[in-house]
């Protein structure tokens, strides 16, 4: 029997769809778009040629067609969903490069595009902790009072020997002081982080989910590595042959900082998703549902569940 409190079903950690039925009473979908954002460690700003890991979309391998408009990227994602689930919700979900990062009128433009399309309710913008400008803050706030809205922010890794290794480009303290200010304006935090960077140990994993437990974020997104081709990544891969985790060693050190975060963070991805025909490494990611059933599974076997040794925040 699973007496874990944020689970409706035989999971042991709180999942996406188990916080938007509570919170919305309905299927919610997130509609990933893609509003042809730059981002500043691209076009020199911070950085050149982004993070290394990054394919030519800029992480949003599944979002739309940057030539397309938001209207037919949306709809043809809401045509798929309406078949299966036809009173479903949606948010729109800006996803690739960095969707903060231009003047605040072209931000409204976006951003209120899509909250006109019928049943949207909310949006997620991924963007970086120094692409937040006080204008922009100040624009977020008044989005907040009017919709729900999240923003995901990259920290990948707390270490700083790996950001500089991937070309992160953004400080532990720059990430830090952004989550303080979206909280003090009440706006919902969600954190990416990648298991298996190279020459990361068990211990800096977890090290950094520990770090995230002890902040106020309401969300955290799990990526296992992904080598893809044509990204400095797999380079550095062909070049130096560094440590892969097997698909095991991921679920271990998965289920290690589910148990380390708070029950009441909400668990948004827990392993990675990518395009078939791009992946070099690791081949397992491909199977997504295994890896998710086997961390379903040893998590019964271990009898635990997230959040088992969290501490509360300080």
């Amino acid at each position: 029997m699973n007496s874990f409190i944020y689970s409706n079903t035989n999971k042991r950690y709180h999942t996406l769809d188990y916080f938007y039925k509570n919170k919305f009473h309905s299927k919610v979908f997130k509609v990933s778009l893609n509003a042809g954002f730059s981002c500043p460690n691209i076009d020199g700003t911070v950085g050149y040629g982004g993070c290394i890991y990054c394919s030519k979309t800029g992480s949003g391998e599944f979002a739309g067609n940057k030539e397309d408009s938001l209207k037919k990227q949306f709809n043809t994602v809401k045509e798929k969903m309406l078949k299966k689930w036809p009173n479903a919700k949606y948010i729109g979900y800006f996803q690739a490069r960095t969707n903060t990062y231009a003047e605040v009128d072209t931000l409204k433009r976006l951003y209120e595009t899509v909250l006109s399309f019928d049943n949207v309710i909310g949006l997620s913008i991924a963007t970086r902790p120094d692409a937040i400008s006080e204008e922009c803050l100040d624009y977020l706030k008044e989005l907040n009072e009017k919709t729900y809205l999240t923003i995901e922010l990259g920290l990948q890794s707390t270490k700083e020997k790996t950001a500089k290794l991937i070309n992160r480009c953004h400080s532990l303290e720059s990430f830090e002081n952004m989550v303080k200010k979206l909280r003090q304006n009440n706006i919902n935090v969600v954190v990416h982080i990648i298991n298996g960077l190279p020459y990361e140990t068990k211990e800096d994993m977890l090290n950094t989910v520990k770090y995230l437990n002890n902040l106020d974020i309401q969300g955290i997104k799990i990526h296992m590595l992904s080598i893809l081709k044509d990204t400095p990544l797999e380079e550095l891969y062909q070049r130096e042959h560094f440590k892969i985790l097997s698909k095991e060693e991921y679920i271990d050190i998965v289920i290690e900082q589910l148990e380390l975060l708070r029950p009441e963070i909400v668990i948004h991805r827990i392993t990675g998703d990518p395009k078939v025909e791009d992946l070099i490494e690791p081949k397992w990611l491909i199977k997504k549902f295994c890896v998710l059933n086997d961390i379903d599974k040893e998590m019964v076997k271990r009898d635990t569940y997230q959040g088992k040794k969290a501490k509360k925040k300080d």
